[in-house]
């Protein structure tokens, strides 16, 4: 891995600084954080500047739609708008880091043709409907069952912690379409229409008072066979390439948001005297040591991705398993500098110290990325 930039990359930075430094102060204000109708037409808005700009799906091959941007390019692009406070991407985070890298890599030329475009362009936002109820960690015991009837699967049962599904247009959707299967070889992904008849979504409210997971019911929802991404049966094999995605790029941006709370958490210590506590201040520093591994790792990670065709590896489950960590421990530091202020709600490191503590579930437990790292990686014997 080369960690010196070229002549040719420091052109793209310097590029895409001066369009930051334009476009950022033309934004209009953000909408509440519990207005999500509001929220999803602000993220789509800014996915369109990207995409008027040529900066949308910048890692994304050229066939998909993306601009065949390099790894360095791309984590140039993410360290830059981070710097720059741009919006993140929002409502569009399944479609852009999941949904729309697993189409291009699994779907067909007419899939392609028909989902990508509108997720580049903002004009179309995804949910995720993995989870269930009942089956918690163990994402292949799903029960959610698809019947095949000519061209179409008739979908029943219901999934939870669904994200962005109350403002989604589509759902990428795990089902059983043969229960007579191993489990892990009689599920399949389909891309379902959150409009169609029998969809129903129900908001979940989260410690952190947001409503950006829900349940959703299913009765006898009809999708299109033609809807389906891979072989049927197959999958739990296209399951993994959107995890890989999940884990191991999905979150690279929030790496570089947390160093720069790191930073502001060392103005704050300073400025309020609890700069003083030495223990504190090794605190931090390891943080700092911990966040800058980070970020070597995903460079890492990304340029693995680009050698084996676009998709991450499992050091993406690496990466998941230390930042879901990571993250907590910052943000308890900064409950550590805030004090008493720790208590007021309203300061934003309270609400992501609050929204930090899913990270260990999220995108697989810590306990399933531990298993993956020694079983994949580690090549230990599986558990009993």
């Amino acid at each position: 891995m080369d960690l010196t930039y070229t002549e040719e990359e420091d052109d793209f930075r310097a590029r895409l600084r001066k369009w930051l430094g334009e476009v950022l102060p033309t934004l209009p204000a953000k909408p509440a954080a519990t207005d999500w109708p509001g929220r999803r037409a602000y993220d789509a808005a800014w996915q369109r500047m990207l995409y008027d700009a040529g900066y949308a799906g910048l890692h994304w091959p050229r066939d998909a739609g993306g601009q065949g941007a390099t790894p360095t390019q791309h984590l140039i692009f993410l360290e830059e708008t981070e710097r720059a406070g741009a919006p993140y991407v929002g409502a569009g985070f399944v479609g852009l880091l999941h949904a729309g890298p697993t189409i291009a890599a699994e779907g067909t030329p007419e899939q392609r043709a028909r989902w990508l475009p509108p997720i580049l362009r903002g004009d179309e936002i995804w949910c995720q409907g993995f989870s269930e109820p009942d089956a918690g960690s163990d994402l292949a015991a799903l029960r959610t069952k698809a019947v095949r009837d000519g061209d179409t699967y008739v979908v029943s049962g219901s999934k939870i912690w669904t994200s962005h599904a109350e403002v989604a247009d589509w759902c990428e959707l795990l089902v059983r379409t043969d229960p007579h299967a191993p489990k892990h070889r009689g599920i399949s992904w389909l891309a379902m229409p959150m409009d169609a008849p029998g969809v129903t979504v129900r908001p979940l409210r989260t410690l952190a008072g947001s409503t950006e997971f829900a349940e959703v019911f299913l009765d006898e929802v009809r999708v299109p066979a033609a809807h389906r991404i891979g072989a049927e049966n197959d999958g739990w094999r296209v399951t993994m390439v959107t995890l890989s995605f999940e884990r191991g790029t999905a979150f690279v941006g929030e790496v570089v948001a947390c160093r720069r709370v790191l930073g502001a958490l060392a103005r704050t210590a300073r400025a309020n005297g609890r700069w003083d506590d030495a223990v504190l201040r090794r605190r931090l520093g390891r943080l700092n040591a911990e966040f800058a591994a980070l970020w070597r790792l995903t460079q890492w990670n990304v340029s693995e991705a680009q050698r084996s065709g676009g998709v991450p590896g499992v050091g993406g489950s690496v990466f998941k398993l230390r930042y879901s960590h990571a993250r907590q421990e910052l943000y308890d530091a900064a409950a550590e500098v805030l004090g008493a202020g720790a208590l007021d709600a309203d300061h934003e490191w309270v609400a992501d110290r609050l929204s930090a503590l899913s990270y260990s579930i999220a995108a697989g437990t810590s306990q399933i990325q531990q298993n993956i790292v020694a079983e994949r990686i580690l090549g230990l014997p599986k558990g009993r």
